[in-house]
This record gives structure tokens, sequence and C-alpha cells, in this order.
């Protein structure tokens, strides 16, 4: 592949998660600010998914600016672990009842949509 090619096949996923991780941090203030009002939900918990949450795109958006191709795969890392510490306190709110299994199912379906668009991503700028 050459070095065009893998530029543009990197522009468009970058569009994807760019626009994906954009709309799931919304959904996270959104959720975290209807948690707050509920009373429902332990207050770290909800600090804890309001920070990884909203970090996948955060990274992801600095990665579009990143200065090489390693601080690119960096910045990707960053939020495929971000988006999986997400996995993680999304399941302890739905396991301690302060998420219905509707609410839980519809926000962690996104939350994996995103795990493997940047597992994609990582896995292709490391060459797997």
């Amino acid at each position: 592949m050459s070095n065009y090619d893998y530029l543009v096949m990197m522009e468009r996923r970058e569009n994807v998660i760019k626009k994906k991780s954009e709309k799931f941090a919304d959904r996270i203030i959104k959720m975290c600010k209807y948690l707050s009002k509920k009373n429902s939900g332990d207050k770290d918990m909800i600090r804890q998914i309001y920070r990884s949450g909203t970090s996948i795109g955060a990274n992801v958006a600095e990665g579009q600016y990143a200065q090489s191709r390693a601080d690119f795969l960096t910045k990707m890392t960053i939020a495929l672990k971000e988006a999986n510490e997400t996995h993680f306190w999304l399941g302890r709110l739905f396991a301690c009842g302060n998420l219905t299994e509707k609410e839980y199912h519809s926000i962690h379906s996104d939350n994996e949509e995103i795990i493997k668009i940047l597992t994609s991503i990582t896995g292709t700028v490391k060459g797997e």
C-alpha cells in the first residue's frame, strides 16, 4: 500500500471515528446529567464515566493533528483505552441498577462500535 493510499484510507476512518466519538461524548454528557438529576448512581462512578467517555473524542480530535504517525497511534491508543474504561463503567452503572436494560444496551452498543473502529485503526497503523 502506498503512502497516499494509506493516508486516504486513514482519513476516511478518522472522519467516521471523529463523528462517532463526538456523538458518543454528547450522549455521555446527557446521561451523566440525567443520572445526577435523578440522584441515582454513585457520584464517583458518574464522574469517572463522564471523564472516560468524553476523553475518547478528545483524544481522537488531538489525533487529527498529530505530529507524526507515532503521535497519531498514541492518541488512538489512548482513545481505545478510554473506550474500554467507559465499557467498564457502563457495566457497573447497569449492574448497580442505575441504567435500565434499554438505556444500557443503547449506549453500550455505541461504545462497542467505537472500540471496534479504534481497534481497527490502531491495528492498521501498527501494521497488524
